[in-house]
């Protein structure tokens, strides 16, 4: 299993799934153009370039290439955002009927050989763990999992952190944890109104 330092920033939940299988890194899904509507969304991005570094890995359709070059103008050349492609190969995906507008795989339908291959490229290997990492006792000790109100808390925190507001605990650790977000994650804990809640 690859083992990148990078985000990867995809299209899609399959393409998320494929890419899962095969590396360990942080992943997070534009869901498709609705990277174009939500700010959120564009402010994790740019977060992690600056933190993790990101790589965009989109479908070689037209569509692809038009949310890999917001994500470029979005980030403005602040941190480091490095783009890995996949081959225009004619066919279509497993679980659908037929092939996309273009006729073209997307990441989800290629081979993990081709996508080992593309991360290789632009991906950096990540050293091991030189941050704390959150445990999952230690969430709930800071009330943000299993008790009255974390899950409020818990987006508040996520919020402060420009992190989508709807991880599950176990996708915030998973997160936080592969990002290097721990300490960022303590100053947002220690923000004065979570205190006090």
């Amino acid at each position: 299993m690859l083992n990148i330092k990078e985000t990867i920033i995809v299209e899609g939940k399959f393409d998320k799934e494929q890419i899962r299988r095969i590396c360990s890194a942080p992943i997070i899904c534009t869901d498709g153009f609705e990277i174009f509507r939500s700010k959120r969304m564009v402010d994790t991005i740019r977060k992690l370039a600056e933190t993790t570094g990101i790589i965009v890995l989109t479908d070689s359709d037209r569509a692809g290439f038009k949310i890999r070059g917001y994500i470029k103008t979005c980030t403005g050349g602040g941190g480091v955002v490095k783009h890995a492609y996949i081959p225009s190969l004619h066919g279509k995906e497993k679980r659908k009927d037929k092939p996309g507008k273009e006729g073209l795989l997307g990441v989800e339908g290629m081979s993990d050989d081709i996508l080992i291959e593309a991360l290789k490229k632009v991906g950096t290997e990540a050293p091991e763990a030189e941050t704390p990492a959150l445990s999952k006792a230690e969430l709930y000790r800071d009330g943000l999992s299993g008790g009255v109100g974390s899950r409020e808390k818990r987006s508040r925190v996520l919020s402060r952190m420009k992190l989508p507001v709807r991880l599950s605990p176990n996708a915030m650790i998973d997160l936080i944890n592969k990002a290097g977000l721990y300490n960022e994650y303590k100053n947002a804990l220690d923000t004065e109104d979570i205190k006090d809640d």
